[in-house]
């Protein structure tokens, strides 16, 4: 009789849990989440970032430069997802390995780093032209922060 009772219980906990380990960004709440780096409120949709873990779980950065420096500490071969917003389409996430990032300080980020993230070398190129600085790719990107 207890064997009936934990089969329905059991298919419960299996589909809960399947359900659970989506393996596909979130939306950032503005105003409400807050960063895994540097625990600031997450308020800028021009400069927010994120990545999910090959299990789905989420970690929601209010910096580009935040989640760089979180990611320099980690083994990247769980993460399944990483994602920037678009500095010339706010609210916009891309891919971040594809992403053209400029450092420049005539672009001001909330941690102070100056810098942007852009889909196309083009549009980075654009903004490089209308402000001094850098720019990088995610390779180069990272090991800036690495040697700083």
């Amino acid at each position: 009789m207890k064997v009936k009772l934990y089969k329905p219980v059991i298919g419960i906990i299996i589909l809960l849990f399947t359900f659970s380990c989506k393996i596909e960004p979130q939306a950032i709440e503005y105003g409400k989440d807050q960063c895994n780096f540097c625990v600031m409120n997450i308020v800028d949709n021009t400069y927010a970032a994120q990545y999910v873990t090959s299990k789905g779980k989420q970690f929601k950065f209010d910096a580009v430069e935040c989640l760089v420096n979180d990611l320099i500490k980690k083994d990247k071969e769980g993460i399944a997802i990483i994602l920037v917003a678009n500095y010339s389409n706010p609210g916009e996430m891309i891919d971040a390995k594809s992403a053209f990032y400029l450092i420049s300080p005539a672009i001001k980020s909330p941690m102070g780093e100056n810098l942007s993230a852009f889909n196309s070398q083009i549009t980075a190129e654009e903004y490089l032209k209308m402000n001094v600085g850098e720019i990088y790719t995610w390779e180069s990107l990272n090991q800036y922060f690495i040697n700083k």
